[in-house]
């Protein structure tokens, strides 16, 4: 399965009254491993940044004149997500952004759950870690996600923290939850009533091809061997003791 981890930094916070993205991070994961392949860029938003999103991306209206437009990179970043699932944290907000750019460029690019799904990482930690802070901050301290180098927002480095956190919400293996996000001043006992206890792992089965491949390889192994090979008599082997 094909997932991209998303994320992006704005002028402002409502695409309504015209703000604009002005930088897009993505990162590629295939079977939940990252591919190596990314998506990033920088965008000229054609209007000014507002204070507040200065000041927790860092980004100048002077650095990104000379940055490409959205209609410049719509092709290769939709060409990038097609056919994923999408991983953002509070999908809302991206989406409703992106819907906005898409439509700027023209009414053929659609939206963009025309080319992708689209998994929101905010809603499954609320519904995790319900009445807990959940921004993506909190949940790599959490988590343990090592975040110390994110001092500003980033559409690519937030996004391969979310790569990280998402992993470690869905991996499945109990761990302890002792209240990192509980005021500094309250007592052990309630740090405690924090504790979490996560659910069992998820059994993944092997498809219809992997058995058959699976077998094929012990098909080779006997022939290999002149006879029945170790791998097929420890295999039924272990199907007596089951039936059994």
């Amino acid at each position: 399965m094909r997932q991209i981890v998303l994320d992006t930094e704005t002028t402002g916070l409502e695409a309504h009254l015209g703000h604009r993205i002005i930088e897009i991070g993505a990162v590629e994961m295939v079977g939940r491993r990252p591919s190596g392949r990314t998506f990033h860029t920088y965008l000229n938003p054609e209007r000014a940044i507002d204070e507040g999103a200065r000041a927790v991306t860092g980004i100048e209206d002077e650095f990104l004149l000379d940055k490409p437009f959205f209609k410049d990179v719509v092709d290769d970043f939709i060409a990038f997500i097609d056919g994923a699932e999408l991983i953002i944290h509070n999908a809302s907000f991206d989406v409703g952004f992106l819907d906005a750019e898409l439509k700027r460029v023209g009414e053929s690019y659609g939206r963009i759950r025309d080319h992708a799904s689209v998994l929101d990482t905010l809603k499954m930690a609320r519904e995790r870690f319900p009445g807990q802070r959940n921004s993506l901050d909190a949940l790599c301290k959490r988590l343990g996600v090592d975040n110390t180098h994110r001092d500003l927002h980033g559409g690519l480095l937030d996004a391969q923290l979310l790569a990280d956190v998402y992993i470690a919400m869905t991996t499945g293996q109990v761990a302890l939850d002792l209240a990192f996000d509980a005021d500094a001043n309250d007592s052990g006992a309630s740090a405690l009533a924090d504790i979490e206890i996560r659910a069992r792992p998820r059994v993944l089965r092997a498809s219809d091809e992997e058995q058959a491949a699976h077998q094929a390889r012990l098909d080779a192994l006997d022939k290999a061997a002149g006879g029945t090979s170790v791998w097929r008599r420890m295999e039924s082997e272990n199907q007596e003791s089951v039936q059994a």
